[in-house]
C-alpha cells in the first residue's frame, strides 16, 4: 500500500508494523529525523545540480507571500519535451534548479539569482515567464550583465488573461455582470440555496479564472433559467434565484459572446499546453482566431503572441516549443498544501521540499543524495538563505529581557 502520511503519523505506523507484525524492525527514528532527512535530500539535489549536453529552457516564477517572505523558483525542462511524451507538461519531467527565499524580490535580486543558478545549471536557450514588471526587470539584467541571446518566452496564460482584460474590464456589462454576480452571491450566501453561489474569483488573476464564472452562467442559460417565459411562482425555487440575478436575462447575449470569447481561448491554450508550438499548432490556432470578430483585442493580443513566438520556435528548434508556466504554479499549490498545515505559515527550511516535488526520483538516487550530505550542510544552508523566521523571533523575543528588548528598541 502507498499513501501519503504526516511524519509523525509515519512513527505511528512503524510501531504499529513493529507490534503486529513478523517485520524484524530494529529502530524507529523520531519525526523530526525523518524532516531532517528530507531536507537534506532537498538541499543534496540542489547541491548536484549540473550542466547537461541538451538544449532545454528554463520556467521562472516567484510565489505570492508566505508569511513576510517571497519565493523564487526556477525549473529546468528539455526543448525536446514534446517529443518524448504526450500531452503537457508535469511535474516529473521538470528539474529543480534553483530555489531562493526573501523578504522581497527585485530586478536586481532575479537578475543576481539566475546568475548564480546558470553558473551551476548552464544556460537555457530560452526562458518562460509571466509578463510581470519585476521579471521581465530581472531577466533583462541578467541578458545585459552577459550579453546573452537567451530568448523569453511570454507565458500563455498570461498573454490570454491580458487580451481578455483589455476587451472587457472597462465596458459597461461586463462591469454589471461582475456586479450582478456579487450581489446574487450575497443573497444566497448561508440559505438552502447556497449551493448555486457563482464561483469566487480574486480580484488578482481574475481573468486567469475567468472560465470557471462563465462556465456557471453558461449552467444557467443551458438550463434556461432566466430565458423562460411566464413569471416564477413566488417562493419557488425558480422565482428566489430570478430575483437574486435579475439582470441575467437582459446580459444574456454580452454573457453568450463572453463565453464564446473564452472557449475558443481555452481550446487554443489546450492546444499548445498539450502539444507546445509548433508550425502545425501555431496554423491551428490562427484558425480558431477566425472564430473571434476582427475587431476582437482578444484576437488581436493572441495574434501578436503568435507571431512573435512562431519565429522563436523556429530559430531555437524544430522542436515544439513549450509556452506554458503553468506547472510552476501547480509546484507553488503542492508547497503551500504542506506548508499550511504548519502553525505559523512561514517561508523556512521546508522550501527544500520543492526539488524533491519534480523529476521521477527513485529509491537508488535519493538514497545516493542523502549518504553524500551531511547535516551540518543543511545547517549551513539554512542560515545562509533563511536567517530569519517566525519562530526563530519568537523564540529570540521570550529569550530576551526587559532590558535587551528596550536597548535594541532604542538602538
Amino acid at each position: 500500500m502507498e499513501g501519503v502520511i504526516s511524519y509523525r503519523s509515519g512513527i505511528r505506523v512503524l510501531e504499529i508494523f513493529k507490534n503486529k507484525t513478523s517485520l524484524d524492525i530494529v529502530w524507529i527514528p523520531h519525526f523530526s529525523s525523518i524532516i531532517n532527512w528530507t531536507y537534506r535530500i532537498g538541499e543534496g539535489l540542489l547541491n548536484e545540480v549540473k550542466k547537461i549536453d541538451k538544449s532545454w529552457v528554463a520556467i521562472a516564477d516567484h510565489s505570492i507571500d508566505i508569511g513576510r517572505k517571497q519565493l523564487f523558483v526556477v525549473l529546468r525542462v528539455e526543448l525536446d519535451i514534446f517529443l518524448q511524451r504526450d500531452g503537457a507538461i508535469t511535474l516529473k519531467e521538470c528539474e529543480c534548479i534553483g530555489v531562493k527565499v526573501a523578504s522581497k524580490i527585485t530586478g536586481e535580486s532575479v537578475a543576481d539569482d539566475l546568475e548564480e543558478i546558470f553558473q551551476k545549471a548552464g544556460e537555457p536557450v530560452a526562458i518562460i515567464k509571466d509578463n510581470g514588471s519585476v521579471l521581465n526587470n530581472g531577466v533583462d539584467k541578467y541578458k545585459e550583465r552577459h550579453n546573452s541571446d537567451i530568448e523569453t518566452v511570454e507565458d500563455i496564460t498570461h498573454v490570454v488573461a491580458n487580451g481578455l482584460k483589455k476587451q472587457f474590464e472597462k465596458t459597461k456589462q461586463y462591469k454589471r455582470y461582475m456586479s450582478m454576480l456579487r450581489e446574487g452571491a450575497t443573497k444566497l450566501r448561508q440559505t438552502d440555496l447556497a449551493f448555486l453561489i457563482p464561483p469566487k474569483l480574486r480580484k488578482k488573476g481574475r481573468f486567469q479564472a475567468i472560465s470557471r464564472l462563465n462556465n456557471w452562467s453558461k449552467k444557467l442559460i443551458d438550463k434556461k433559467i432566466f430565458s423562460k417565459r411566464g413569471r416564477a411562482k413566488k417562493g419557488t425555487l425558480l422565482a428566489r434565484l430570478r430575483g437574486a440575478f435579475s439582470d441575467f436575462k437582459s446580459l444574456e447575449p454580452f454573457i453568450k459572446n463572453f463565453i464564446k470569447t473564452t472557449d475558443t481561448t481555452n481550446k487554443i491554450m489546450k492546444l499548445l499546453k498539450n502539444e507546445g508550438l509548433n508550425i502545425s499548432t501555431y496554423h491551428q490556432s490562427i484558425k480558431l482566431l477566425k472564430k473571434l470578430p476582427r475587431n476582437s483585442k482578444t484576437r488581436k493580443t493572441i495574434r501578436v503572441w503568435l507571431e512573435k513566438h512562431i519565429k522563436i520556435q523556429e530559430k531555437l528548434s524544430p522542436s515544439p516549443l513549450p509556452i506554458s508556466s503553468d506547472i510552476i504554479e501547480s509546484l507553488f499549490g503542492k508547497f503551500k498544501n504542506r506548508l499550511e498545515r504548519s502553525p505559523q505559515s512561514d517561508m523556512n527550511r521546508a522550501v527544500l521540499l520543492i526539488p524533491l516535488l519534480c523529476g521521477n526520483l527513485d529509491k537508488d538516487r535519493l538514497l545516493s543524495v542523502l549518504e553524500n550530505t551531511q547535516h551540518k550542510e543543511l545547517k549551513n544552508w539554512e542560515e545562509e538563505n533563511i536567517p530569519h523566521t517566525v519562530r526563530k523571533e519568537r523564540m529570540k523575543f521570550f529569550n530576551n529581557n526587559i532590558q535587551k528588548l528596550e536597548m535594541e528598541k532604542s538602538a
